[in-house]
C-alpha cells in the first residue's frame, strides 16, 4: 500500500447504532432545554391562564352536558341550569384527554373514568385523583378563562 492510497474504515454496526443513539439522546436533551430567561415558542401554559380569551357562550354549553375544549386543556360544564364549572380535560389516571360529557359526567375513553361534572371528582375506572378545577369567569353570557 503505498502513502496515496486512501485508508479504508468499515465501521461495525455497534459503532453506527451507538452514534446514532447518542446523536438522538443530544437531540432529546437540546429540546427539552429551555432558556434562562423563560422565553420560548413551546411555552405551555397551565390550564386558566387565558387572560380573559372567551371560550364559549353560555348557550353553547348543554344543561347537565358540556363542552371539551382541547386547544385549550379545559371542559366545561354545566351541571344545573346557570351553573357552570371548568376542570382540567386531561385525565387524572395517565393524562389521556377526556372526551364528553353527557348525563352529569366527564368521560375519558383510554380506560374508562368518569368524572362529575359538578365536582370533577372521579366516579368512575382507574382513576382516583379529580379534575382539577380551572378558573372561569362567566358574565354578559360569556364564559372565558380567569
Amino acid at each position: 500500500m503505498s502513502a496515496s492510497q486512501e485508508r479504508q474504515v468499515h465501521l461495525g454496526r455497534r459503532t453506527v447504532v451507538a452514534a446514532v443513539g447518542a446523536a438522538g439522546v443530544a437531540a432529546a436533551l437540546t429540546a427539552c432545554g429551555g432558556s434562562k430567561d423563560g422565553e420560548g415558542a413551546d411555552t405551555v401554559q397551565p390550564a386558566g391562564k387565558g387572560g380573559g380569551e372567551v371560550l364559549a357562550r353560555t348557550s353553547d354549553i348543554p344543561e347537565g352536558g358540556g363542552v371539551v375544549f382541547a386547544d385549550k386543556g379545559v371542559v366545561v360544564t354545566q351541571p344545573a341550569a346557570g351553573t357552570f364549572k371548568a376542570f382540567s380535560s386531561k385525565c387524572t389516571h395517565q393524562g389521556c384527554a377526556v372526551k364528553g360529557v353527557a348525563d352529569g359526567a366527564i368521560s375519558c375513553p383510554c380506560h374508562g373514568s368518569t368524572f362529575d361534572a359538578a365536582t370533577g371528582e372521579a366516579t368512575a375506572g382507574p382513576a382516583t385523583q379529580p379534575l382539577p378545577e380551572t378558573p372561569i369567569k362567566v358574565a354578559d353570557g360569556a364564559i372565558t378563562l380567569a
